[in-house]
Order: structure tokens, then sequence, then C-alpha cells
């Protein structure tokens, strides 16, 4: 980890999707602790309050507001900035606003991931592309075990449909323009991250199981839950962000053999079904905080059970979670706390990821 910051300090780096919760967090760790050049390009904001504007990094960086379903403005961003790594997170990421906007899912994460890599592919100075998609890519049969890279795209839901066909734009542009055996002449990595749910401080999207949680403490109001025995792969977003930095290393410096997809799954035994999250918190929280199971809530298809095999992440790239549930959500509880307290929350959330890396 310590070489990590030799590597990263000056690169520059062309992140979208910066002003969400992951991007924030991404944001963050390439700025204070990697000391990298970045360039966002997002939208803004897209809930309130939310962490983009809690830990105030907007004047740290090059923050533009943008959409990926404009090519010009894209294109130009990006050539302007001259990144030596993109990572694209820009996305519509709820399944249950899919159902109501189809049309402008697909747009964004099909046709915005389209326009992302030919931009990129305009773009000289690129040397590593990460695109970001979701263990929701894979046609769910909800087996009880887990999904591998090479297993069949699919999607019940337009959200999770859109992740496969992400996939499987990324494989047709690796293998019309970024192709491995043609390295040596385009010298550009291309490879996609599969990750399940992300959780961690900072995340007030709505219909997600811990915001809720947080909005309920906030509001004092119920903490209501649907699909108690929907299990999913949770996972701290400094767990991931660490995946996802390690393998964009591996593509700007071996590109040839990790041009390819890779999960981000947290342990099998840290596999735990929705309502053994919500007692957790319940307890970890404390001060008469409780919940309520309303099964008849569900008014669009959920999956019930997914999980993610990250054996290639495990030997590929020697990446394995450090943090289990019971810390993640421990974690969670004292951000929140603290968010509450009125804290510094740069400073908090910079000093987190300074213990996540010398763990």
């Amino acid at each position: 980890m310590i070489k990590d910051l030799d590597f990263w300090k000056s690169k520059k780096v062309f992140l979208t999707g910066h002003t969400g919760f992951k991007g924030s967090w991404l944001s963050l760790w390439l700025i204070k602790l990697l000391k990298t050049k970045l360039t966002g390009y997002a939208l803004k904001p897209p809930t309130k309050p939310s962490l983009f504007e809690t830990i105030n990094i907007r004047s740290e960086m090059n923050s533009i507001i943008g959409d990926v379903r404009n090519l010009s403005f894209l294109k130009k961003s990006i050539i302007e900035a001259r990144p030596d790594i993109i990572i694209h997170m820009a996305a519509q990421p709820l399944v249950y606003y899919s159902y109501s906007n189809p049309v402008k899912t697909y747009e964004t994460n099909v046709m915005g991931t389209v326009n992302l890599l030919e931009a990129a592919r305009n773009c000289k100075t690129v040397r590593a592309i990460l695109i970001i998609t979701s263990d929701k890519c894979y046609e769910n049969k909800e087996v009880d075990w887990g999904y591998r890279e090479e297993d069949s795209m699919g999607g019940f839901d337009p959200y999770s449909s859109s992740k496969g066909c992400v996939e499987l734009v990324c494989s047709a542009y690796r293998n019309s323009y970024f192709n491995v055996n043609k390295y040596e002449k385009h010298g550009v990595a291309l490879a996609t991250a599969r990750a399940g749910n992300v959780i961690g401080g900072g995340d007030w999207a709505e219909y997600r199981l811990i915001p809720d949680f947080i909005r309920a403490i906030e509001k004092n109001e119920k903490f209501i839950i649907r699909n108690p025995k929907a299990i999913r792969p949770w996972q701290h977003i400094l767990d991931l962000t660490n995946g996802y930095l390690m393998l964009c290393r591996k593509l700007y410096e071996e590109g040839k053999k990790f041009s390819e997809s890779f999960n981000f799954g947290p342990n099998n035994k840290h596999f735990k079904n929705v309502q053994w999250i919500a007692e957790y918190l319940v307890k970890t929280w404390g001060n008469n905080t409780y919940y309520e199971i309303n099964e008849n809530y569900e008014f669009f298809h959920e999956a019930h059970f997914l999980k993610l095999d990250s054996t290639k992440a495990y030997n590929k790239l020697n990446w394995k979670p450090r943090l289990n549930l019971s810390m993640a959500l421990d974690k969670i509880c004292a951000w929140h706390k603290a968010q509450i307290a009125k804290e510094d929350m740069n400073k908090y959330c910079t000093t987190e990821i300074k213990n996540y890396i010398f763990l």
C-alpha cells in the first residue's frame, strides 16, 4: 500500500460520477491520500444531504458538472483533462427507479458508457480504463453459489439489464479497439469491476436499507424493512475502493494481463439477510430504535439471493476484504453519529481512509 502512494502521486485521473456516494469516497482517497490530479465529471449531487457536499471537496479538484449522455461535452472534457487513468462510475444506480424510468436508465448506463469509451479512444494520453458495473449484471438464477466472471449476463429489471448491456459494450470495445493482442500498438487496458451492495457512511440514496435506517433515525420514524430474508453481498466502501485502485494500477502497469472483468465481493461468511442487518443496526445504534417488517411492501421484483465469487480478484490482484460485516456496520453508525454531531466530515473520512490503509 505504501508503494501505491508513489505510483499515484501526480497521476491525472478522470472520474465520472464523482458527486455520488461511491465517487465522493474515491475522490477523497485520490485527492487526500494519493495526491492525484483529479478531474470529476458528473451531474449535481443526487441527494440532499449528499456526501460530496458534506465533505466539501469541490475546491480540491477540477469538478465538472456534465451528463455522460452528452458525447461532445464529455469528449471535450476528457481531451482537455489529458488523463492517464479513467474510472467510470456515473450511472443511474437504482433498481426501483429503473422501473418507472427505463429509457433514462438505458440512456445513462448503456449509452453513457458508449460515450465514455468513444471519448477515451480519442484521447491519446489514456493508458487505463476501469468501468464500474454491478453484481446485478449476471443472469440471476437464485443459486446458492457465487457467480463467476465467465457466467452469462442477464437482468430481470431495466437497471440490472442495463448493467449486463454495459458489460457487453465493454467486451465489444475491448475486442474492437483495445484488443489485448494489439496492446503494444494502442497501449490501453480496459477492465470492468462488478461489486455487490456497497455500504458506508454518507449514503442517503432512496430505497436502500441502511440509508432508510439513517433517515428513520433522523426523522424519529419507524424503520420499515422489505424482503427480510433477501441475501446480498454487503461490503464496505473502503474495501471496494481499495480493490478499484489496485486494479487501476495493474491496468496501467501490466494492462495486457488485467484487461478483463473482476468481481469484488465479501467473504462467504459475511453474506447476511436484510433482517440480520436491521437487527444489528438497531442494537448498535441504541437509543430505543426498532424496526418493523412490511412483507407486502414489495412493489417491484427484487432478487432474493445474490452472491459473487471473487476468486479471480484474490488470486490475480491479491485483493481481499479487510472489514467484516460487523466492522462495516459499526463504522457506518459511528460515521453518522459524528455527522449528526457536526464534526468535520472531510477530516473524519480522511482519517478513516488512513486507518484503513495501515490496518
